[in-house]
């Protein structure tokens, strides 16, 4: 089953996962319980169990854990995963953070079961409270949380983080807030061990720091409900993507698959030409045409033998259209620069071009500078600003819930995609829906990978995919690419040639 997109709708593709609010996943746990059905108390059982999975395989018996609960839900499955780990013979201390917060029933029963005797914080909190222990594992909030942490829970999270321990956390980090930006105190977990589904707030960048490395664990929350949940944010996955694949054909020629135009390239800048031109010969486009000033002529013959060269009558930048009939996508920007002449012939291609078009690099910071030419994108043309450049042509924001925010309105207001480049890059559509990439990693962080990524996505244009396909397809290839270049080369000097040379590989794992 594949991925279908019309005007304003999604139909939702099993392979992904749906990244749902705070809100639904309560909705989910509540349904849960009453259809399959089980008991609240035993559906938090399963989740105690399921977070006791994942600890056992990584932590020694030897180790001395503590763990912090409040006196909800998230507290009570700290109570399950303090029992189940005293029966692993883990060396386990308990402490109960007290004040006038609700006390719920689950968290009661599990209180009553736990064999240990339990510390209550009540008073101020000493950092040193927790020095005895090698793992703290933080129960306080789950996902209920709505408002940002004081008193005694702000002061319990103080020495959380000041104790020299490996944090983890329950579902969430306590303080972190699923769905907005957050403000008050929040534990900073080495890992966060997420029940069923990832929460919005973990691909943000300003989060990384207290969520760390995070890991869903399947507690069977009802696969019913989150069929029918409405969600606009996804995360891709390797199967989605998958599907996404067009199967290569005995009597394929370069003439059925695709002729890209380059426009790229200017005087000193001519490395961005070269990157993005090997970029769209590697990923299968069966011919190229990289249009450069005449400056970039020998450079781009000599360099890529394979492509073929239309020269601008500049000799240092791009300062005419050129005929672009014969081409089936358009990639413009790697290294452009910003004279005067290349945006009027900028304006000219946006106007005169009727193929998929992806836009990178100076096409859209002249496009921020000169607005006027917004109007001109056709529906579906990419758009792969990093956050600088999409803070240029959407407006600052205040945190990565606004810049999503506004990445999702930008790609309603102009009919584009919009590839938000980042550690986990999100692609927005037309229809509103975002998706979030979880390929890739720090050693893409170079000079020329978003060139390289351009690239890419042309050639995927060229071959016949549709905006929507060409975008998914190619950021998770992408970031493939850059895992299979760390493998082989290693976490530090990978350049971003070192990504081109390694997306053969990237195709071949997603074989």
């Amino acid at each position: 089953m594949s991925c279908t997109f019309v005007t304003g709708h999604f139909y939702w593709c099993p392979y992904m996962i749906k990244i749902l609010s705070a809100q639904q996943i309560k909705q989910l746990d509540a349904y849960t319980i009453m259809h399959e059905p089980i008991a609240s108390i035993d559906l938090m059982e399963r989740a105690s169990r399921a977070f006791c999975s994942w600890f056992t395989e990584r932590v020694d018996p030897a180790t001395t854990v503590g763990i912090i609960c409040g006196t909800g839900n998230n507290g009570g499955d700290g109570l399950g995963i303090a029992r189940l780990l005293a029966g692993f013979d883990y060396n386990v201390r308990v402490w109960i953070v007290r004040n006038s917060a609700p006390v719920t029933d689950d968290f009661e029963t599990n209180l009553q079961r736990l064999k240990n005797s339990v510390t209550y914080l009540e008073q101020p909190v000493s950092s040193s409270v927790f020095s005895e222990c090698n793992v703290l594992i933080d129960a306080l909030f789950g996902t209920g949380l709505s408002r940002p942490v004081e008193g005694i829970y702000a002061d319990t999270i103080h020495a959380v983080n000041q104790a020299k321990a490996l944090r983890i956390a329950v579902d969430m980090p306590s303080g972190l807030l699923a769905d907005k930006a957050s403000t008050g105190p929040i534990v900073k977990a080495d890992y966060t061990v997420s029940f069923q589904l990832p929460k919005r707030a973990f691909f943000l960048a300003e989060n990384a720091g207290y969520v760390g490395e995070w890991v869903t664990v399947d507690i069977g929350l009802s696969k019913s409900f989150l069929q029918q949940a409405e969600s606009d944010t996804f995360l891709l996955t390797q199967k989605a993507v998958r599907k996404l694949l067009k199967p290569q054909k005995k009597f394929d020629h370069k003439g059925t698959r695709g002729h890209a135009l380059l426009i790229a390239g200017s005087y000193g800048k001519m490395g961005a030409a070269v990157l993005a031109s090997r970029a769209v010969l590697r990923t299968g486009a069966g011919l190229l045409t990289t249009h450069v000033p005449a400056n970039g002529y020998e450079i781009i013959q000599i360099t890529i033998p394979e492509a073929m060269v239309s020269v601008d009558r500049s000799e240092e930048w791009f300062s005419i259209c050129p005929d672009v009939e014969a081409y089936t996508a358009i990639g413009i920007g790697p290294g452009l620069g910003k004279n005067k002449k290349t945006t009027q012939a900028l304006g000219d291609v946006l106007e005169k071009a009727n193929m998929p078009m992806v836009l990178d690099a100076d096409a859209l910071n002249i496009m921020s500078e000169n607005r006027e030419l917004l109007v001109l994108m056709k529906q579906g043309t990419i758009l792969t600003p990093h956050p600088k450049e999409f803070e240029r042509l959407a407006g600052v924001s205040k945190s990565g819930f606004e810049r999503l925010d506004r990445q999702q309105a930008f790609s309603k207001e102009h009919k584009v995609v919009v590839v938000l480049k980042g550690a986990h890059t999100t692609i927005s559509t037309p229809e509103g829906n975002l998706f979030i990439n979880n390929t890739g990693n720090p050693v893409m962080a170079t000079a020329g990978s978003g060139d390289v990524l351009t690239g890419m996505l042309t050639a995927l244009l060229a071959q016949g995919y549709t905006c929507h396909e060409a975008a998914q397809l190619g950021v998770w290839l992408h970031g493939l690419a850059g895992d299979e270049a760390r493998k082989r080369i290693g976490s530090r000097g990978v350049l971003a040639s070192d990504i081109i040379d390694h997306i053969p590989d990237a195709f071949g794992k997603l074989n």
